[in-house]
């Protein structure tokens, strides 16, 4: 519970800090952008530049820590396998989502199917990459070696889900922007994830992090879930480009507003294989041969995936 709240109130002092900045820059007049974007990206900015030192200070800087204790090969199969994976799982939601007309193709011209699926990939390994290396890498070690495996799962998982929704928001139409609107707008950052009409896709994020944080336990490494969360943000935009929400479908409530894709079905799914995973016995296949009980004594974090 101690590095959770240290690692909200490093995120709480970047948001703070971004929005101080954020208002004598639109004084200037020299940006040409909404402010509750340039607030967000100065944050997100902040939280980058002093991620490194945070991780440092509170010991979880090092591969193992963040996730990278496997073998380079061995590491690069299980993400490959792993995209594989969340490339089905989410595939066959959206292909129900379609089957019950949740999803309808997209009536305009088609995207460029190559670079239409380029750019899904990159940006879905980009998004797997700094996610995982801060949920289930730094953030689970960080309360796993205080509290165990299972507090970290749960506190990554609910981090995860809260920050999807922990953006600024615009003004009201109408509303003119001034020194109190302005910190309306970084209030908002705080009163977005709990609105009701995000419940649906906030339980789907919040079991998706269960489930990854499961997977991070039964390897003892993030192999497996970079290459689950690049496949689902891969097979999400894919669907975003070749298909549309159809609101209009009786069964419209199975999606949620944040992406179109993520909602009540989708968490019924993700809960069924997280269910499935914790329950099953052995181990998903290993990045590396198991360490030996020396390297284990010699190498605190070795335990962290213990239950």
């Amino acid at each position: 519970m101690r590095e959770t709240a240290l690692f909200f109130l490093y995120l709480f002092a970047c948001l703070v800090l971004g929005a101080l900045l954020t208002w004598p820059l639109m004084q200037t007049g020299w940006i040409d952008q909404d402010p509750q974007r340039v607030m967000g990206r100065l944050a997100q900015a902040l939280i980058l530049i002093g991620l490194w030192p945070l991780l440092k200070a509170i010991g979880v800087a090092d591969g193992g820590s963040l996730g990278y204790g496997a073998e380079p090969s061995g590491f690069g199969r299980t993400l490959g396998l792993g995209w594989l994976v969340g490339v089905a799982i989410l595939t066959a939601l959206v292909l129900t989502l379609i089957a019950l007309g949740v999803r309808v193709p997209d009536a305009g011209p088609a995207p460029a199917l190559p670079a239409l699926a380029a750019k899904a990939l990159a940006g879905g390994l980009i998004v797997a990459l700094l996610e995982e290396t801060f949920f289930r890498g730094a953030l689970y070690s960080a309360v796993a070696r205080r509290t165990g495996a299972w507090q970290a799962i749960l506190w990554s998982a609910l981090l995860y889900a809260l920050l999807h929704f922990m953006k600024p928001r615009p003004l009201p139409d109408g509303l003119a922007y001034d020194w109190t609107s302005h910190w309306m707008i970084f209030l908002s950052t705080f009163t977005s994830p709990w609105q009701w009409e995000h419940l649906d896709s906030f339980i789907a994020l919040l079991l998706a992090g269960i489930f990854l944080g499961l997977v991070r336990r039964r390897t003892g490494h993030i192999g497996w879930c970079l290459g689950l969360h690049a496949g689902w943000v891969f097979v999400i935009q894919i669907a975003r480009g070749l298909t549309d929400g159809n609101d209009g479908a009786s069964l419209s409530y199975l999606v949620g507003d944040y992406d179109g894709v993520i909602g009540w079905l989708a968490a019924a799914w993700i809960s069924v294989l997280a269910l499935g995973l914790a329950l099953a016995p052995g181990r998903l296949p290993p990045a590396a041969p198991s360490q030996t009980l020396a390297q284990v004594r010699d190498n605190p974090s070795a335990r962290l995936d213990q239950p």
